[in-house]
């Protein structure tokens, strides 16, 4: 088997020297489709750098890009072909907020390692502090096909109960034909949403979005519609990815204002009759 789960479990944590700049953050804003129109005012607390506010999701990229992905590929006790890897879901708990230039520690670790029969998922866990202390954790879930039924744990059941009644807001934003090209210009350098080739041979008829992309795309809806464009009240921010996204088609999210201090969130695909893109998906605030 591929994957050695003790192994991985048991393997000392990786830490690494990260940093970024207003630069990053400004990429990273523009690949999630900040920046229309250009001269919004709204627009350009993410667009320009003497008003610079970091959402938090750029913490899935800040310094390395992809966290989880393509790193957590080359922990002990892995070794699997990427052609059957799919990013599954990512939890980010932000500590404090993200500052616009830093320099900071990431320790990466394998959380747990699940087998559900025909797959297996990898949970890969990034603790990131600089000299004032924890930044934020990342959780990502690597979903890998064909490397399960070997006996292991299935792991928790994280579905969570549909949102009640109508949302609070419906909203829709068109994913640019060039956006996946853009967007792993931050880091995510996965063939798969660039080389046709290689989508055909992990099963799709062309490259497809980054799921990180429409987890950027969706946090930013929330803060803009819901959260008064405050980044800094986002507390967590968690997803499970349902579904693929083509560049060129318009994503409808979905949004629901609960009294807890949350946001539930579902988006889908309206060019493929609404078909789920991000699901179980909640944001946690002040």
């Amino acid at each position: 088997m591929p994957i050695d789960a003790a192994r991985a479990l048991a393997a000392e944590p990786r830490s690494g020297e990260i940093a970024w700049t207003p630069k990053d953050v400004l990429l990273y804003h523009l690949g999630i489709g900040a920046g229309l129109p250009a001269t919004d005012p709204d627009e350009l607390r993410y667009t320009l750098e003497s008003r610079l506010h970091v959402l938090p999701s750029f913490a899935t990229v800040a310094g390395s890009g992809a966290p989880g992905v393509i790193s957590g590929l080359s922990m002990p006790g892995i070794e699997v072909d990427l052609a059957r890897v799919l990013h599954g879901g990512q939890n980010l708990t932000v500590h404090r907020p993200i500052p616009a230039t830093g320099r900071a520690t990431a320790t990466s670790r394998v959380a747990a390692v699940y087998d559900k029969g025909k797959a297996a998922i990898l949970v890969l866990r990034t603790d990131v502090a600089d000299a004032d202390g924890p930044l934020w954790t990342n959780d990502a879930q690597i979903y890998v096909r064909g490397e399960g039924g070997w006996g292991g744990d299935r792991g928790p059941d994280t579905r969570l109960e549909p949102p009640a009644g109508q949302p609070d807001r419906t909203l829709e934003r068109t994913v640019r034909e060039d956006q996946a090209l853009l967007y792993r210009l931050s880091g995510d350098w996965n063939p798969l949403h660039a080389d046709p080739d290689f989508a055909k041979t992990a099963g799709f008829d062309r490259p497809i979005l980054h799921g990180l992309c429409t987890y950027g795309m969706t946090l930013k809806a929330v803060v803009d519609t819901l959260l008064g464009g405050d980044v800094t009240r986002v507390r967590s921010y968690a997803t499970r990815f349902a579904g693929v996204v083509f560049p060129g088609e318009t994503l409808r999210i979905r949004l629901w204002q609960q009294d807890t201090g949350t946001v539930r969130a579902a988006v889908s695909a309206v060019d493929r009759y609404d078909a789920p893109v991000l699901a179980d998906t909640i944001v946690h605030h002040s």
